[in-house]
């Protein structure tokens, strides 16, 4: 099969008449060799009985194309399990065994990611001795990256190796996100320090979200893997078992760092909480206060207001000085009153 050159990442990027988005066929391991596949050739290739030693493609599919499954099906001879997971409504991650195939349920983030919970889609990958396939509906931002290495020419050597790039990808693209989460709530924490009005608290309630859910779809990953490692299927090597390991160690201590920043979030809500309680109390002791101090006078209001007879001091000339008085000395014992119990808490 005749090499042609790379195809530019913007012709592609959406998938061909069969949802194919990018493939590419790789030597055996340590020539260095990334041929671009499209469709067809993909098809050809994958009909050959005996492909040469250490010989692997790597099919990237677009679902939203109808005609990739069909292909997929047609062609790729994956396993039951894998199109189950295509069908099934389960997006935990997951990685399992299917005799010699991994397949596997990852989640990541899209190319534009904004900071929004909703922008985490579903990557499904089939990892055997020949053929890696991934699949996915939305633009991803780790698997893009892998992607961009391998046509800048960072050639895996085997499939496992592959699967470790995809995974660091991954890493990379969650070390970002942790960083970009850390200078947002850096500057909430500013704004809070320095007495700043903002919306403090539907920042970082969005921002908790994020952490929540990428934690929650993703934490399940490392322990998967180590599980699936302890017994690797034949074809994997023992450097590329061990190579998964470190990648997925790297991936908890990820993990770690998004846990903490979570409790730093929570930390500050419940500041931004306090401080909003803090002045809702303030603001009813000064309604307390002024209701306290108007009592007097709307009482003996209330009593010199009547139309009966009797009314004490109606002929004394200095009657309105005097009631002046006991409304003032009345006033001053219950402000005083009040001032000293907020005094004591």
């Amino acid at each position: 099969m005749p090499d042609r050159p790379l195809p530019p990442p913007s012709l592609s990027y959406g998938g061909d008449a069969a949802g194919l988005i990018c493939g590419w066929r790789f030597g055996p391991a340590g020539d260095g060799a990334a041929v671009a596949l499209d469709a067809d050739e993909a098809a050809a290739w994958l009909a050959q009985p005996a492909p040469a030693p250490g010989e692997f493609a790597w099919l990237h599919f677009n679902l939203s194309h109808a005609p990739a499954r069909r292909w997929l099906e047609r062609h790729a001879a994956l396993p039951d399990s894998f199109h189950e997971a295509l069908d099934g409504g389960l997006h935990s991650t997951r990685v399992e065994r299917d005799d010699d195939t991994l397949v596997a349920v990852i989640n990541d983030v899209h190319y534009d990611f904004g900071f929004e919970p909703s922008d985490i889609s579903t990557l499904w990958i089939a990892v055997g001795p020949r053929l890696v396939v991934t699949a996915r509906t939305r633009p991803l931002r780790s698997v893009d990256t892998l992607r961009t290495a391998v046509r800048d020419g960072d050639v895996p050597r085997s499939p496992a190796e592959l699967l470790e790039h995809l995974m660091r990808a991954q890493a990379d693209v969650l070390v970002g996100i942790v960083r970009g989460v850390t200078a947002r709530v850096d500057a909430v924490e500013d704004d809070l320090l320095a007495g700043r009005p903002g919306p403090q608290r539907a920042r970082l309630g969005e921002l908790r979200r994020v952490l929540v859910r990428l934690q929650r779809l993703l934490a399940p990953e490392p322990a998967a893997l180590f599980r699936l490692l302890t017994r690797p299927p034949p074809w994997m090597a023992e450097a590329d078992a061990q190579g998964l390991r470190d990648a997925s160690g790297e991936f908890s201590v990820v993990l770690r760092d998004m846990a903490g920043l979570q409790e730093r979030v929570k930390l500050l809500q419940e500041e931004v909480a306090a401080r909003v309680q803090e002045g809702n109390n303030r603001s009813l002791f000064v309604l307390t206060v002024v209701t306290v101090l108007a009592l007097p006078i709307n009482i003996l209001a209330g009593l010199f207001g009547m139309n009966v007879g009797g009314i004490p001091l109606a002929e004394n000339h200095h009657g309105f000085w005097i009631l002046v008085a006991v409304v003032a000395s009345f006033t001053a014992v219950a402000a005083w009153v009040a001032f000293r119990k907020a005094g004591r808490q």
